[in-house]
This record gives structure tokens, C-alpha cells and sequence, in this order.
């Protein structure tokens, strides 16, 4: 694995990013350890997928192992499909449950996944995040350089609203569907552009070849909406953990 340290800081050219640091989920996790342990009550920024299950795992492992506590802490999660009920074995709200909640001791009261499908919807997620602060945001990345279901094109200053995904995306999640993209909603609700970035920390992880031009685009393209992630450049404390695969493409 690799850990790109700052991408803004890498663009920029300064030593210490161009040196590439073997590391693994085990290395996205000692971020999410510090946090936790330095912030009893921390606010997590949590994301679904793939890329995130490792870190996921380790979390339950230190919980189980060494009794790291999650039960003054609060999550805010990135996105949840539209039109699919909250246990559909592919909602978001039921994979969080399998992959983390379940196993960590994080109050069900202080578990928040976006829901529904109108514009109050969306300003009532913003509301209930109004008065605390992200202390980690995990991200990963789409292979258009999505972040949370922020399409290429979708305005920096863009807060939590309901999106039409593309194709490349519902193509991209076919294989959660039985891999039939007609199964495979059509809208979503996310987080915001704007509302990610008022993360203290961000944590994104990616892996795979499908990934390469998009972390490519991230790390070395212009801050361009047509690739939501390069947003990223502007923020003072990213950590990026890609496998060889993603990295393939990153300028030397």
C-alpha cells in the first residue's frame, strides 16, 4: 500500500510526500485510533463501499482486543440511496450495521445516515450537523472522482442535496445488485462538496486499477468540479491510502 501524507502539500512538491510509505488499512486505521483516543466524544465521518471495509474491520478488532470506546462519540454518514427502504440489504443504513456498528459500542442514538428524498430532508441533515464539528471525514473515491455521490460537475459550495447518478456510477455499484444496473436506484441524497470539507481531518482510501485515473486526477489535475475529489488540493489535513494498483498513475 502507499500513504500519500498531505495531497495538498504533494502538489506543492515538498519532500516528504514524494517518498512513498508501505502501509495498509492497518495505517488508515492508527488515523481513525488517534483521533478516537484523543477525543473521547470525537464526531466520525463515515462512508460505505469497498474501500473502507479494512479500516471498518480493524476498528471492531481494537474495540474487541483493547476496548477502545466509541460510546461518547457521534457519526454522520456521507450518502444513502433513494426510493430503497433502510433495511434493504443494500442500503446504506444496513451495511454500516453489518460492517461497523455492530460490532463497536457507538450508541444507535448517535448513528446518523442521510434519508429521504426532498429538499427538508436534505436541510434537516445539514441542521443536525450545524452544531458540531467532523473531527475525521472518511472518504473513498469513485471512478469519476466522486466523493460522497457528488458527481462530476457538482458546485464546490453544493451542501447536502439529492443527486441523479450517472451511469458510470450506477454501473460502478451493479455489482452490489446482482450486477443489473436496472436494479441499482437512480437518485441519492449526500453530503455536500462544502459540508466534507468542513472536516477537521480527511481520510480517504482507494485500491484498484478502476481507481488510478481518478486518484491521478485528485492529486495531480487542476482543482476542476469535473473531478469532485481534486477539491481535496484546498484542505489543510488529507490523508490519502491507496494500494500500487490506484497509485499506478500518480506522477513520479
Amino acid at each position: 500500500m502507499i500513504l500519500l501524507c498531505n495531497i495538498r502539500r504533494r502538489k506543492e512538491n515538498e519532500s516528504y510526500c514524494s517518498e512513498r510509505l508501505r502501509c495498509s488499512s492497518k495505517e488508515a486505521f492508527a488515523v481513525m485510533k488517534e483521533v478516537v483516543t484523543n477525543k473521547k466524544d470525537a464526531v466520525l465521518g463515515l462512508a460505505t463501499g469497498s474501500s473502507p471495509i479494512g479500516l471498518y474491520k480493524n476498528m471492531i478488532q481494537d474495540h474487541k482486543d483493547n476496548g477502545t470506546s466509541y460510546a461518547q462519540c457521534q457519526s454522520f454518514n456521507l450518502d444513502e440511496y433513494v426510493g430503497i427502504d433502510r433495511n434493504h440489504p443494500e442500503s446504506y443504513w444496513t451495511f454500516m450495521h453489518e460492517n461497523l456498528f455492530k460490532g463497536i459500542d457507538l450508541p444507535e442514538d448517535k448513528i446518523h445516515v442521510p434519508y429521504g428524498s426532498t429538499k427538508e430532508d436534505c436541510e434537516g441533515y445539514e441542521k443536525a450537523m450545524e452544531n458540531v464539528s467532523v473531527d475525521v471525514q472518511v472518504l473513498g473515491i469513485g471512478g469519476n472522482g466522486h466523493i460522497g455521490f457528488n458527481e462530476p460537475g457538482t458546485p464546490f459550495t453544493e451542501e447536502t442535496h439529492i443527486v441523479e447518478l450517472t451511469e458510470k456510477t450506477r454501473s460502478d455499484n451493479a455489482r452490489f445488485f446482482d450486477n443489473d444496473i436496472n436494479q441499482v436506484p437512480t437518485h441519492a441524497i449526500t453530503m455536500g462538496i462544502a459540508t466534507i470539507m468542513k472536516a477537521k481531518k480527511i481520510l480517504l482510501v482507494a485500491s484498484g486499477a478502476n481507481k488510478a485515473d481518478a486518484v491521478a486526477a485528485m492529486v495531480n489535475g487542476p482543482v476542476d468540479p469535473a473531478c469532485p475529489a481534486s477539491v481535496l488540493q484546498n484542505h489543510e489535513d488529507v490523508v490519502v491510502v491507496v494500494d500500487e494498483a490506484a497509485a499506478a498513475k500518480l506522477a513520479k
